[in-house]
């Protein structure tokens, strides 16, 4: 079946040869010109997937995406994750809506696997993620991942995206590959510049169609680049101003006359301020120096709940006589401290590295009300609060021998690990009775405290000897809370000629539970084909839980398998890679169970005032195989300029061959997966994205166009005469970009050019009050054109 695979990348390949596309080239700065053709003629040196120094992703024994600073610059959006999927055909980011805090802080998909199955790293250190589990209807259900967007782009030199599974490497959560975050390591210059943005707009719903001009943005960034001392010492400093309007895309809510847009669904309101800093500062003449990096995001987001009609039963028309829309707040506070010690040992090359990181989410529901408290409710109630930290330590030895002609690099090291999650309960009314309209807060019985800590070990080898690259790489975890897990990767490669190599790997890897998915509890409104059910969502090892069938979890494992190949000759490379990840013991959490199955469930759900309750659980079974293709080909012309051609496509198909069928308390079960988690797995990403993009300079101008494909994505229903396809799709980007006396630096630009919606939500299926008007699926969005402007200047 890798046969297959390979062969259908091979036809992919030679359809995508055809579509124009690009390379990242920067005309704003020398140092940004430097950094794209690095990329673009594959010499980058990279250190994701590989701890033997001087690999380019080109002669690497894993596939490896080097994505520029510039390339992840010259496009409208400011938001690190966003970028990346633009450029990235692998990475999806869905931009959810009425999915309550995940439409604050959205994660981002590899490979069309959960957000929480790829390992994101900060300079190569394992970074922490959100406290915020997504519990709804989203795509990443059941996932608490990291949010990518807590670091800005202007602070970061290169992002590395490993495409390839690293449990022996890494440890838990590598299980689709590596995204690692490469902050900036300059000693001169700075700069600031500033981005105005905004969407305009045909939106074609099915009762309102409208021209609409909202959702303006302005990024604000400065940056400045510090020498220390005359031994290569840096420090490197970031500072970020975002605010962002809301977007509006939703029907007529025909519920009350008059039959108005009463909803906003779309993008959430965002006021957002981040500092980072990265440094290095040698100590003495010794070959040690302390490195240390760090940063602080606050974030400030508002997004709309379902709105409530003035003749809904939850109104009180004393305070609302014209109804009123729910306003959901967070605040997220994100920090991220790391600092060690670099050199080397007898020849061991030495790292000992510690970080401490933390997530706090604030939840509050504005423009509201507690229906039990009739005129006399307040409008605005405080819902408490969840936190997640983590501290980790890491020791890394590395040295490399002369072996039988060849080269051999020897890596060991260990890690621990702590965690710990919070639930700090809200103000009584925003839970009592049924609490706040739109999202309830945290009751004394939601609150948690619980850590857990975990060691392991690695030792991983890597030889060249002539013309073959042989890996071998074991890791030995354990965990204070469900025990030990053993890991192993072999990986291999054959330079049949120094244009055409041959590679590929097998390896086994995990992903632990998370706390989140193990204690997070609430009451929360989930929407079921257009019904809002109070739904309790419950540790699965809590005595409620084991009434429904609740057991301890255990991690999921995964195999993974990949084999291509690399040719590069002259100006052109190309690589090509087939995979294929099979998962067991997935985690899913489970379908709502309502009131009917004895009378133990009955009693439970009285009690808890909600109509349905639901919990983790392990037992499902997937299977993914896929291709990705990269291509570029530079042409650089004395007259004309530089051409950068490139062409970037992946195809993944996600089958799920298990799940869960009962319980041990409730046999025969309802579906504790469902026909819409199964589809949302299999399709809520497209099985097919292609990017071509061409980015032409010769300075003092730039231009950049990029036209990428994305295949149907289907927003599932409970039955499949109710899904929702986005359909297929091609967006349109322009920049166009000037300097002036290579110091100050103009843009202008549009993505979506030619304003392109998902398919709208067909007649039959859009509810009464107008709101999911566009599947929340699309993987770009359902905003529409952005028009963007830049002024930049650099010192």
């Amino acid at each position: 079946m890798m046969t297959r695979t390979l062969l259908l990348g091979g036809a992919a390949l030679t359809a995508l040869i055809a579509v124009p596309a690009a390379a990242q080239t920067d005309t704003t700065a020398a140092s940004q010109d430097q950094a794209s053709a690095s990329e673009t003629n594959g010499a980058d040196i990279i250190v994701t997937g590989t701890r033997a120094a001087g690999r380019t992703r080109l002669d690497s024994v894993s596939p490896v995406d080097v994505l520029s600073q510039a390339a992840l610059q010259h496009q409208g959006t400011t938001e690190a994750a966003a970028a990346l999927a633009n450029v990235a055909p692998s990475i999806d980011f869905p931009r959810p809506a009425v999915t309550d805090a995940t439409d604050a802080i959205r994660p981002a998909t590899l490979r069309g696997l959960s957000p929480d199955q790829t390992l994101v790293l900060i300079n190569s250190v394992r970074a922490h993620p959100s406290a915020l589990l997504n519990i709804n209807s989203s795509v990443g259900r059941g996932a608490a991942a990291v949010d990518l967007n807590t670091i800005p782009t202007a602070a970061l030199e290169s992002i590395e995206v490993l495409r390839d599974g690293a449990s022996a490497l890494y440890g838990s959560d590598a299980i689709a590959g590596v995204v690692n975050l490469r902050l900036r390591q300059q000693r001169s210059g700075g700069g600031a510049s500033v981005t105005f943005g905004g969407y305009d707009t045909n939106v074609d719903t099915l009762y309102s169609p409208r021209h609409v001009v909202d959702g303006g943005t302005t990024t604000a960034s400065v940056w400045q680049n510090v020498a220390i001392g005359n031994n290569g010492g840096y420090l490197d400093v970031t500072g970020e101003f975002v605010n962002r309007n809301p977007t509006s895309r939703g029907d007529v809510d025909s519920r009350d006359d008059p039959a108005v847009v009463r909803s906003r669904y779309g993008d959430p309101d965002v006021n957002q301020y981040t500092g980072y800093a990265n440094l290095g500062v040698p100590i003495g003449d010794s070959g040690w120096q302390v490195v240390g990096w760090g940063g602080y995001q606050y974030r400030r987001s508002q997004s709309a709940a379902f709105p409530r009609n003035p003749s809904n039963a939850n109104n009180v028309p004393e305070i609302y006589p014209n109804g009123f829309l729910p306003i959901i707040q967070t605040k997220s506070r994100d920090l991220t401290a790391a600092g060690g010690i670099k050199g080397a040992i007898g020849g061991w090359d030495t790292s000992l590295i510690a970080s401490y990181g933390k997530n706090k989410i604030d939840f509050a529901t504005l423009h509201t009300l507690n229906h039990a408290y009739g005129a006399d409710s307040p409008t605005r109630f405080y819902d408490g609060a969840m936190s997640y930290d983590q501290f980790v330590t890491n020791l890394d030895l590395s040295h490399d021998y002369a072996l039988g002609g060849g080269d051999l690099t020897v890596a060991a090291g260990a890690e621990y690990r702590r965690e710990g999650y919070k639930i700090t309960p809200g103000e009584l009314g925003s839970y009592d009775q049924g609490g706040a309209q739109g999202f309830g807060g945290f009751s004394p019985d939601n609150a948690v405290n619980h850590h857990r800590d975990n060691v392991s070990g690695y030792l991983d080898l890597e030889g060249k000897f002539g013309p073959l690259s042989i890996g071998a790489a074991g890791r030995l975890e354990h965990y204070s809370d469900f025990g030990t897990t053993a890991n192993g990767k072999l990986s291999a490669r054959w330079d049949i000629t120094p244009s055409f190599a041959l590679r590929g790997g097998i390896q086994t890897g995990f992903r632990a539970p998370s706390l989140q998915q193990e204690y997070f509890t609430s009451v929360s409104s989930v929407i079921t084909d257009g019904n809002v059910i109070l739904t309790g969502t419950l540790p699965s090892v809590s005595d409620n839980a084991r009434i429904l069938g609740g057991k301890p979890l255990k991690p999921e494992k995964s195999t993974n398998y990949s084999a291509g190949f690399v040719f590069h000759q002259g100006p052109f490379n190309i690589t090509v890679d087939g995979y294929e990840i099979d998962i067991r013991d997935g985690l899913a959490l489970s379908e709502s169970i309502g009131h009917g199955f004895s009378d133990a469930v009955d009693a439970l759900l009285d009690e808890a005032n909600v109509g349905a309750a639901r919990f983790f659980l392990n037992g499902v079974k997937t299977r993914t195989r896929g291709v990705d293709v990269v291509a570029n080909y530079k042409l650089a012309t004395p007259a004309a300029g530089t051409f950068n051609f490139t062409v970037a496509g992946n195809y993944n198909d996600l089958k799920v061959l298990k799940v869960p069928q009962t319980t041990s308390a409730l046999d025969p079960a309802p579906p504790l997966v469902s026909r819409q988690r199964i589809v949302s797995l299999e399709d809520g990403t497209p099985a097919t994205k292609v990017t071509g993009t061409i980015d032409w300079s010769l300075k003092p101008v730039g231009f950049t166009l990029r036209g990428t494909y994305y295949g149907d994505v289907n927003e599932p229903g409970t039955s499949e005469d109710r899904d929702i396809h986005t359909g297929k799709k091609f967006i349109t980007d322009i920049e166009a970009r000037f300097d002036v006396a290579d110091q100050f630096h103009f843009g202008l630009g549009v993505d979506n050019v030619f304003d392109v919606y998902p398919d709208r939500t067909p007649a039959n299926l859009l509810s009464s009050t107008g709101v999911v008007s566009y599947p929340f699926y699309s993987p770009f969005g359902f905003n529409g054109r952005y028009l963007y402007a830049k002024v930049g200047v650099d010192w």
